[in-house]
């Protein structure tokens, strides 16, 4: 057994034994928070129940407040209502929808006896189950105590707060985020009606999505997901078709508003998203679901085509990374230190912090991650092992480590990102050599993977510019110098292919930008700077795309028309180009420094950076997956995957603990027990996975024996993968004969 396999990771949580020892008179109180979703438990989660009432996906679940019950909504219009103690099916509920049930929750404060729902049909509908006047039959069809009709498209998602009966939020991909109350009207008319007047809009984001931070407010934000703070209730999330998470503050937003008429977005509090995405113009790049820890401390974000990402929500919290557009441009391509002024190497310079104390690991500890580390990048492989070691050390104890240490855990773990080269791995590098070269400005390990990062990203100048840095670094006689030679090699045969590729594509280019006579042109040329080379790139989000959007005909009247039972909708295919895109934002704002001009009130947005990112998981198939925090906790993250799996994390360093197969096909929903360890699981199948803790379950695989890694990286190339959709004739005979399956709605929406 080598070294790596000897090594015992700890979790932050520590062992059972801590956990006994602070069962005392005067011990923890909070004891029982701590015990819920232990790491000792969650290791041994394996499927309990699978429980049947359905008959088509299940898009939503959740607990009552006490855990006694579980609701769940479905594609077949239906709300089920489960016992949690027998693990039985206490209501089936026609709820008279006439398309899929997206979102379904039990409104506080009513003894369970009212649940809302929000569907595919635009409405929203509260039962109120007391009058069934104590009978338990197990299918009924009630009449809805009210229906809100007033969205004109898909509702996706309902919040509620915690101790108010009265109120319930729905997000809709119309653009608004309603506040229906309950005191004040029972329904509302459809959508486009000429006598609609309900006053019900708290947020109109018709027109206020911005593709990149630098962009004005000028895009429709269709809505997705949104979440209510437990700890500040004033306090509302919400994610859409664009790449920003927005938190509002409820107490300073205006008077609710009619939908007759559109009004300019107020002011969010919060912005966030990833720094390597908020300059990200991608149309398909959207959330899927935002969520607040328990302790309103933390927010959790999960993207289609994307990972899962944590953020700093706290208002007191000093450590979020706060930027702006231009911060972006500036920290993703840094110059390499002979071209930063000597007096910004002395800001950047960091002063060493006392290392004598360690809450988990000595010095040897740390020493014996190296190694494992050292010797995955050494040898090409267990990267992800290497990683984890890295991010053992860098998230646990880093504040309690010398600079030296973080240093070299730093430039490691970027070189394993550059060799693994997963979604987004080529960003995380860069990140840690930034931060790298804040401690240390003159490091030649920093530059050296700096400059392989930014050959990957076809950045041709800058990785040139770097590995001459690198030579000026490095030590006489040393063998790193095989490894920058090598990059300036594959630079200049990058340069050289994308010299003969516009050579050859004919006069449109050479018209624009003139012959290209020699690899100075390429690598040197302020228009060009390499950035169009596609050698070495992470993955396909530079090329070309095509997207099939499909909706259903369900907004306004026309929905009213539909044949019971006929689901119609609209096809249409879009194709985008990088230069397209710009083109056509110009031709529609006139240019783009007129649009900044025109606009003199505005003011750069400000957002928050990530601080842990999750992945292992594919999301790209499904509009409604989730990312939960497990238990009262928080201290572990869980999320759905198109591969029928659903993957736990530990929330501090990131590593993978747990992968369950979940779902013959997709999981969508997770969703955790208020206080046992208990994990509610749906997705594509008709049935609804309870899973506990077993004595005998595996410590990483629950359900069928396979490859982990095998696994994860299928989901990683399926993340890369162009997002091209080539559709069977029978598809498109069945779209041309409207006979859609209830199914389709569970996949790409």
């Amino acid at each position: 057994m080598d070294e790596a396999e000897k090594l015992r990771w700890p979790f932050s949580d520590g062992s059972v034994t801590d956990l006994l020892g602070a069962r005392s008179l005067h011990g923890s109180p909070d004891i029982k928070k701590r015990v819920q979703f232990h790491s000792s438990l969650v290791q041994k989660l394996a499927l309990e129940k699978e429980m049947e009432g359905h008959t088509g996906c299940v898009n939503a679940v959740a607990w009552n407040s006490n855990g006694s019950l579980l609701i769940s909504g479905s594609d077949d219009t239906r709300i089920n209502i489960w016992s949690y103690n027998n693990r039985e099916l206490l209501h089936n509920i026609d709820t008279g929808h006439s398309a899929n049930i997206f979102c379904t929750k039990f409104v506080p404060e009513t003894c369970d006896d009212v649940v809302v729902s929000g569907a595919g049909d635009a409405e929203v509908r509260v039962f109120n189950m007391s009058r069934l006047s104590g009978r338990r039959p197990r299918e009924i069809s009630m009449e809805p105590a009210a229906v809100y009709q007033c969205h004109s498209r898909r509702v996706k998602k309902l919040a509620v707060e915690i101790g108010n009966p009265n109120v319930v939020w729905s997000a809709s991909e119309d653009g608004t985020l309603r506040q229906h109350d309950f005191r004040e009207c029972s329904s509302c008319p459809p959508a486009g009606s000429a006598n609609q007047e309900c006053r019900n809009v708290l947020l109109d984001l018709r027109c206020g999505a911005k593709k990149s931070l630098a962009d004005l407010p000028k895009h429709p934000l269709a809505l997705k997901s949104c979440d209510i703070s437990s700890v500040r209730p004033h306090e509302i999330l919400i994610g859409g078709s664009d790449a920003f998470a927005r938190l509002y503050d409820r107490r300073m937003l205006p008077p609710l508003s009619s939908c007759q008429t559109k009004t300019k977005p107020p002011p969010c509090v919060k912005m966030f998203c990833p720094l390597h995405l908020a300059d990200n113009k991608k149309t398909y790049l959207h959330l899927t679901h935002v969520a607040f820890s328990p302790n309103g401390k933390e927010i959790l974000l999960s993207y289609s085509g994307e990972h899962v990402y944590l953020f700093d929500a706290d208002p007191d919290s000093t450590s979020s990374v706060r930027y702006t557009a231009d911060y972006v441009r500036e920290q993703s391509f840094l110059p390499p230190f002979h071209k930063v002024p000597a007096k910004e190497h002395s800001k950047q310079r960091k002063i060493s912090v006392n290392t004598t104390s360690r809450k988990f690991f000595g010095v040897d500890m740390c020493r014996k991650f190296m190694q494992v580390a050292a010797r995955a990048l050494e040898m090409g492989k267990n990267l992800m092992r290497g990683i984890d070691a890295c991010n053992e050390v860098l998230e646990s104890v880093g504040p309690d480590i010398d600079d030296h240490m973080t240093h070299d855990f730093l430039c490691t773990r970027a070189g394993l990102y550059l060799k693994r080269k997963w979604k987004n791995d080529v960003y995380m590098a860069i990140r840690d050599c930034n931060r790298a070269r804040n401690i240390d400005p003159t490091s030649y390990q920093a530059h050296l993977y700096m400059s392989e990062a930014l050959l990957q990203l076809g950045r041709l100048r800058e990785a040139f510019e770097y590995a001459e840095a690198v030579n000026s670094l490095l030590p006489p006689h040393s063998e790193l110098r095989k490894q920058v030679d090598d990059i300036i090699k594959r630079v200049a045969s990058a340069a050289e292919l994308e010299k003969n590729r516009t050579d050859q594509n004919g006069n449109a280019k050479a018209d624009t930008h003139g012959k290209l006579r020699s690899l100075s042109d390429v690598l040197f040329r302020s228009d060009v700077s390499g950035s169009s080379s596609q050698e070495g790139r992470e993955d396909s989000d530079y090329d070309d795309e095509m997207e099939l959007d499909y909706e259903t005909s369900v907004s306004g009247d026309e929905s009213r028309d539909n044949d019971q039972g006929v689901l119609r909708g609209s096809l249409s295919f879009r194709f985008h180009q990088r230069e397209d895109q710009i083109n056509e934002h110009a031709r529609e704002n006139g240019s783009t420094e007129s649009a900044h001009i025109e606009d003199s009130a505005f003011q750069p947005d400000v957002a928050i950076d990530m601080k842990q990112r999750y992945v292992a998981h594919c999301n790209v198939g499904t509009d409604i997956k989730q990312a939960s925090f497990l238990g009262d906790q928080g201290e572990f993250i869980a999320s759905g995957s198109d591969d029928g799996r659903w993957f736990i994390w530990e929330k501090k360093t990131g590593r993978l603990i747990k992968m369950l197969a979940g779902d013959g096909a997709v999981v969508n929903c997770i969703q955790s027990h208020p206080f046992d360890c208990t994990v509610a699981t749906s997705g594509i199948d008709n049935t609804i996975k309870l899973w506990t803790p077993d004595a005998n379950a595996t410590s990483m695989v629950a359900g069928p024996e396979l490859d982990v890694l095998s696994a994860i990286e299928n989901n990683q190339r399926k993340l890369c993968r162009n997002r091209q959709i080539l559709l069977p004739f029978e598809f498109l005979e069945r779209f041309r004969m409207h006979e859609f399956a209830e199914r389709f709605e569970c996949a790409q929406s």
